[in-house]
């Protein structure tokens, strides 16, 4: 099912009441810089001022092996996926760490890991297949198949806002996963490959000419599907990068906020806009990763990153770092004093 609504916007009538009560507290107007925005979208997607803090912030890893890795692409072999998510279920990974300092629970779904088993009947709930094909010479998916991996997006997506999460963060694991992330990100706003290809793990200049050597076919394959996002999923895409979009597409529908996290997750929600048209309404990034294409993402998303760390980890790390900051504006706006609360008769520098 890939029928997704059209995603109204955030409440705007509570927009404007969280910003008239942004202008009332102690502090000059405006002074508080991008805390004051961020904390009106809060308000606006909770449909409350002012907004509840955060009680069930969810990160999401969708974890899935690329055939495209085949090709030299990346520095690190695909084995090291499935080992990451026992890292992940250990809770000795990156983001198991910076979640808990942020306040964040994780989740890990084996959407196309390249193993037999998954590592246990939870995480492979979900699971499409057994990696997604090399989109240098192949199609990542079957038309089946990329159906079923944006329903299991929806589905964890649905999950989730069930079971009472309140902000949603997707993470990525994946051999290989920036190179169909940043053919994604190339066919949907029509860049040339040298100027959206980064070095992904770190590969030298010859894996770097080898990764744009194969999004440079992948997007010659994928040509007649330009205005199809299912389509690029099927043609370049991937398993997991389908149920990323699935999963950011749903939690809009849901009226549920999204941290977007680096690149992968943000070449699945440039399809998920295209999906569900309104629902980067529902988004903000995290942070900027050091991957050229997700700059690129961003610009034709309207989104401004809330960080830029020199970050391009994955596994929902840069949206996590990002966290606190959306928590402080969220305080602010709601636990703040008023000038009539605090018995100051006029704002300060006014007289």
């Amino acid at each position: 099912m890939t029928d997704f609504p059209t995603v109204p916007a955030p409440d705007a009538a509570v927009a404007a009441a969280a910003r008239a009560r942004q202008d009332r507290l102690i502090k000059p107007q405006g002074s508080l810089g991008r805390l004051e925005d961020l904390s009106v979208w809060v308000a606006a997607c909770q449909g409350a001022c002012p907004p509840r803090p955060f009680t069930r912030a969810r990160v999401v890893v969708f974890a899935g092996d690329h055939g495209v890795a085949a090709a030299g692409v990346s520095a690190y072999p695909t084995e090291v996926t499935a080992q990451m998510l026992a890292n992940f279920e250990a809770g000795g990974a990156a983001i198991n760490l910076l979640a808990e300092v942020a306040g964040a629970t994780v989740r890990v779904a084996d959407i196309a890991v390249d193993v037999a088993e998954p590592l246990s009947p939870s995480i492979g709930k979900h699971k499409v297949r057994r990696g997604s094909g090399n989109i240098a010479v192949e199609d990542a998916l079957s038309a089946e198949e990329v159906h079923a991996a944006l329903q299991a997006g929806r589905q964890i997506a649905d999950d989730e806002v069930d079971a009472g999460a309140d902000l949603l963060i997707a993470g990525d694991m994946g051999i290989g996963n920036t190179t169909p992330a940043t053919t994604l990100i190339a066919a949907l706003t029509d860049s040339e490959p040298v100027a959206v290809v980064g070095r992904g793990t770190g590969v030298d200049d010859a894996g770097w000419a080898r990764k744009t050597a194969a999004i440079r076919d992948a997007l010659y394959r994928s040509r007649t599907a330009a205005g199809d996002p299912v389509g690029l999923l099927r043609i370049c895409g991937g398993a997991d990068v389908a149920a990323m979009a699935g999963f950011c597409a749903q939690a809009a529908v849901r009226r549920t906020p999204v941290l977007l996290d680096g690149l992968v997750v943000s070449a699945a929600a440039l399809v998920a806009e295209r999906l569900a048209p309104g629902a980067r309404q529902w988004w903000q990034a995290g942070h900027r990763s050091t991957e050229p294409a997700h700059a690129v993402a961003l610009q034709r998303l309207d989104l401004e990153p809330i960080v830029d760390m020199r970050m391009r980890l994955g596994e929902g790390t840069g949206a996590v770092v990002a966290l606190p900051i959306l928590r402080a504006a969220v305080a602010a706006l709601a636990s703040m004093a008023t000038f009539d609360e605090a018995g100051i008769r006029s704002a300060p520098g006014e007289q």
